[in-house]
């Protein structure tokens, strides 16, 4: 449970998705999760919340990828968490 806690900056990525359209933003999502290190565990993917939904419904909603183990919501809305299953 508290395992989270403990990522280090070195085990994260962040992707900031703000400004694309969905469909560029679910490209480089999936770039990103494809071509991670297995040492990643964590991708914070900034996708805003103010100027529309479609990429926040995207990333929560609607991507799926066989490396996902789980997607949190933060109480910051513009943020998906998504955890890496480790190999």
């Amino acid at each position: 449970m508290f395992d989270d806690m403990f990522i280090t900056d070195s085990q994260r990525i962040v992707l900031d998705l703000h400004n694309m359209q969905k469909d560029e933003a679910r490209f480089f999502l999936e770039h990103t999760i494809d071509t991670a290190e297995d040492k990643i565990k964590e991708i914070v993917v900034v996708h805003g919340y103010r100027q529309g939904q479609i990429i926040l419904n995207m990333v929560r909603k609607e991507f799926k990828h066989k490396r996902i183990e789980k997607k949190v919501i933060p109480f910051n809305k513009g943020i998906t968490l998504i955890y890496l299953k480790q190999k």
